[in-house]
């Protein structure tokens, strides 16, 4: 069991995201969680992701605010304790469209060596 305290969380650049701060609550390096990690990202208006796509399935739980995701097919809006899968190699875009912060817990897998 390892306690993870917000005010000792490091923040990272997250790639191809913008107006947003990372933070990485659990992984193998934090923790020591071997299969998947979790994040927490705060998004601030207009903030958000680029359209991308990568090999892992990823789960997006908002815990206030609201954020839109858009894939190919649907433009979803998620509102506070809304959650959504995306599977892995589905490409997602991610956008704060309101004038107020969002934050949003990312639970995503390891890549299979």
């Amino acid at each position: 069991m390892k306690k993870i305290e917000l005010k000792d969380v490091k923040p990272y650049q997250a790639p191809k995201h913008f107006n947003m701060v990372a933070l990485k609550l659990h992984g193998k390096e934090e923790t020591g969680a071997q299969k998947f990690w979790m994040g927490l990202s705060h998004f601030l208006p207009a903030g958000g992701a680029e359209y991308d796509a990568s090999p892992v399935e990823k789960i997006y739980f908002v815990l206030e605010g609201e954020v839109t995701v858009t894939t190919k097919t649907e433009k979803v809006v998620l509102k506070a304790w809304d959650s959504i899968y995306i599977g892995a190699n589905e490409g997602r875009e991610i956008i704060n469209e309101t004038n107020k912060p969002a934050s949003m817990l990312v639970v995503m897998n390891y890549p299979e060596a």
